[in-house]
């Protein structure tokens, strides 16, 4: 079983920073890969970022070059920089955890964009 605890999210205005973390219950070694996703109102789940054990990264077309996703293996923490906020970045992020197949999620953080 692994927990997930993300946090960081708020209110920003347009063009804003977050930095959002996610904290897992178990070694970040033993987890295969983990990322974030968001859902917006009315839209479905969407994977933003995601990065593997060995460090490879990938990430949603309209957030690259804004969003950069790290990890801090000491701490056992993803962490998502996200800058250059806009109003349709608005959503409830979500942190996973790819652990033996089996794929695990945190509660969620908001993230508000609006002036």
């Amino acid at each position: 079983q692994v927990q997930l605890v993300e946090s960081g999210g708020g209110l920003v205005q347009p063009g804003g920073s977050l930095r959002l973390s996610c904290v897992t219950s178990v070694n970040i070694f033993s987890i295969y890969a983990m990322g974030w996703y968001r859902q917006a109102p009315g839209k479905q789940r969407e994977l933003v970022a995601r990065i593997t054990s060995g460090g490879n990264t990938n990430y949603k077309d309209s957030v690259k070059g804004r969003f950069t996703i790290s990890k801090d293996n000491a701490k056992n923490t993803v962490i998502l920089q996200i800058s250059s906020l806009k109003p349709e970045d608005t959503a409830v992020y979500y942190c996973y955890a790819d652990l033996d197949g089996m794929d695990y999620w945190g509660e969620g953080t908001l993230v508000t964009v609006s002036s």
